[in-house]
């Protein structure tokens, strides 16, 4: 957090919270406590956290190939 304190753009505060993992609409920080994700990622993570479609489909891409330029067109 300190890192991210001296580091990053200043856009917006981040909660004092550290989250460790999600599913469906929950996060939970490092110490256990679960949240309501009200955020989603404004927007980016809409679906839920680990959403088994979600999760095999991004597995099913990445063994195919991960990233590409905008140099490039992909399938």
């Amino acid at each position: 957090m300190d890192l991210e304190h001296t580091y990053f753009c200043k856009t917006y505060e981040a909660q004092p919270a550290v989250l460790e993992r999600g599913e469906g609409i929950y996060v939970w920080d490092v110490e256990g406590r679960r949240y309501i994700d009200a955020v989603c990622g404004v927007g980016a993570c809409n679906q839920g956290h680990c959403h088994p479609k979600v999760v095999k489909a991004f597995v099913d891409q990445a063994a195919q190939i991960t990233l590409t330029s905008r140099a490039f067109h992909n399938t």
